[in-house]
């Protein structure tokens, strides 16, 4: 501190700083700038720097390389607020709390300026006409809610061209996930009134929602129109089911609640999602903290640039008191255009909440703490390969395998957060194509995966690979087109100069040049890694498929040997390989096998 005090003359400096708020910033010997703060009483503040005795170990050391103090005077603590946060955001000061976070978060979007508006995801600035709901943690939470939505009220979520260029219903009609506007399956007035009722679901207004519904179904009865009660009817029953499936549900409000965990010199700040009453997600940040700061210091210095470009809910919880919890919760209100209330004293079902978001913060620390350079990193670094602004959290593979187009078998293979997903893969049996149009077997396999998905409201992945080049991914795009699924991305993954590991090419569906990544990166081990995978499942699917086929195909040939009998023979000898090396004594031995059938079935196969 000694040489800090020489180069810096505090006392002299304490005498002209009055104890207005305002906002103090510190730089070292070659002008940098080392930490932004802000203060109700700048001169109080400022003192607490320069004390002989009682600083942190890191504070002293930073207060070692201050050379300049600059002051800026603010007429309220809440301007002083406004103009840290911007400065940290810009100039990222290193002893700062910095929030590496610079996306926005997604809406669902009801773009009312249509005759038949689409629900959608959307990002952005909220500029677009329409009514907004959200924010939601990311694009897994949104899916979850518009498809718990189609099953209340079968309202569109396809994009405009789709929309105006549709002679027939699409596959979502079929499966009763929309009332078909696109060719006039609904009226206008009908369909607007399920928009409103959409507007409902998407506030949580879950009862009022019940509500309309019953009186609906009560007034379509009394008019005796029976096949419009029966369709309110349905709509209520999915309702129904819908409130049974949210086990984590109270209330009706949009809240935040922020958490903030500690272990080993790494911190984790997690926001926890409520919109609606439901529980929708969790985001984890792992800010940069230089400085020993306690709980309250972190969760402060988080808000202020959490919300420093997006809005914040009614309600924001957090863990801890905060020393300026009043001023932020006036900053945040200014920001975000409503009143927002931000408290750590709550009861009921938000302290339950609150509890559990206290379990899980310290949980995806220890979590983060154990991951070594393995899944997560991988997933960031392909994440950034394809400037997305979310980390990827799932990825599914697709691969063909056939024999001469015979016995043509599709894998399907899925890679999470938790690393390789076997429980989630899956194999299709390709049937009634071509033999050997492996762009026809991957536009099939696609389709019974993804309707089914779409049916059962299971998980859509973020990046969907294809083992192949542009063919085989014009073959996805047209199903996803079909099924109007847009909000995954889909890549091709060609191979190289003689197939070369680290030599492949990524294509990204509707983008004309392809991606060619270093081989010792961790995006493109990644992408072998998965790729191999698929590759790997495909071929064990299709050696299986035919050694069954050749199986089956050389007892058919043999006379009284039918279904029952060859079922028997494979049991009892374990495979075809076992019934060529019996002799006619062993094959006796089977159920319904005699003498001359046994002799029949030896001479055959030893031909």
């Amino acid at each position: 501190m000694g040489r800090q005090h020489l180069a810096f003359d505090h006392k002299t400096f304490l005498q002209h700083v009055g104890q207005s708020p305002g906002i103090y910033q510190m730089f070292d010997e070659a002008g940098d700038l080392l930490y932004v703060g802000k203060a109700k009483n700048l001169k109080k503040r400022l003192a607490s720097y320069f004390r002989h005795s009682g600083l942190p170990i890191k504070t002293e050391a930073m207060m070692a390389k201050v050379v300049d103090v600059q002051v800026t005077v603010t007429h309220t603590e809440n301007e002083a607020l406004i103009l840290e946060s911007n400065l940290i955001k810009d100039r990222k000061p290193r002893y700062n709390i910095l929030l590496r976070d610079s996306k926005s978060y997604p809406f669902i979007h009801i773009d009312d300026s249509h005759e038949y508006p689409r629900l959608s995801f959307y990002r952005g600035d909220r500029s677009q006409p329409g009514k907004y709901y959200g924010p939601y943690p990311g694009v897994t939470a949104i899916r979850e809610t518009l498809a718990l939505l189609q099953k209340v009220l079968p309202v569109r979520q396809c994009d405009d061209v789709f929309f105006s260029n549709r002679s027939r219903p699409c596959l979502q009609y079929q499966i009763k996930r929309c009332s078909g506007p696109c060719v006039g399956l609904i009226s206008k007035d009908d369909y607007q009134k399920d928009i409103e009722l959409a507007g409902l679901f998407l506030q949580g207004k879950d009862e009022s929602l019940n509500k309309t519904l019953q009186k609906n179904m009560e007034r379509a009865s009394k008019n005796l129109s029976f096949e419009e009660a029966a369709g309110w009817r349905d709509r209520i029953n999915a309702l129904r089911r819908v409130q049974s499936h949210q086990s984590i549900t109270s209330g009706h409000s949009d809240i935040d609640i922020i958490t903030v965990a500690s272990l080993h010199g790494k911190v984790c700040v997690e926001v926890t999602f409520i919109r609606g009453g439901r529980h929708s997600g969790s985001n984890g940040h792992f800010p940069a903290v230089s400085l020993e700061h306690s709980e309250a210091e972190i969760l402060s210095a988080f808000i202020a640039q959490y919300y420093h470009r997006r809005p914040a809910p009614s309600q924001v919880i957090v863990g801890t008191r905060l020393e300026d919890q009043d001023e932020l919760a006036q900053w945040a209100s200014d920001q975000s255009g409503h009143k927002v209330s931000l408290t750590h004293n709550v009861r009921g079902h938000r302290r339950d909440w609150l509890k559990m978001a206290q379990l899980n913060v310290t949980e995806r620390l220890k979590r983060h703490l154990s991951e070594t350079q393995s899944v997560q990193q991988r997933l960031e670094a392909l994440s950034e390969v394809f400037g997305l602004e979310e980390t990827i959290s799932r990825i599914e593979c697709f691969d063909i395998s056939h024999t001469q187009g015979n016995q043509t078998v599709a894998s399907c293979v899925v890679f999470t957060e938790a690393g390789i997903t076997k429980q989630d893969y899956r194999r299709y049996n390709i049937k009634n194509i071509t033999p050997g149009d492996d762009y026809a077997a991957m536009r099939q396999a696609i389709l019974r995966r993804y309707q089914r998905v779409l049916k059962e409201e299971g998980k859509l992945p973020d990046v969907l690979l294809i083992d192949g080049g542009k063919g085989q991914l014009s073959s996805a795009a047209e199903i996803f087109n079909e099924l109007q699924i847009s909000d995954v991305l889909l890549v091709g993954v060609a191979k190289g100069e003689g197939r070369k590991p680290g030599l492949e090419t990524l294509f990204i569906e509707g983008q004309k040049v392809g991606i060619k990544l270093a081989a010792n990166s961790a995006a493109m081990h990644l992408v072998q890694q998965i790729r191999d995978e698929a590759h790997r499942f495909a071929i064990t699917g299709h050696r299986a498929r035919r050694g069954k086929a050749q199986t089956q195909s050389i007892l058919q040939e043999i006379p009284g040997i039918g279904a029952k009998r060859r079922s028997a023979l494979l049991k009892h000898f374990g495979g075809l390989q076992g019934i060529q090396q019996a002799g006619v004594k062993d094959l006796c031995q089977v159920s319904g096998i005699n003498q001359d059938l046994a002799e029949k079935i030896y001479r055959h196969l030893k031909k």
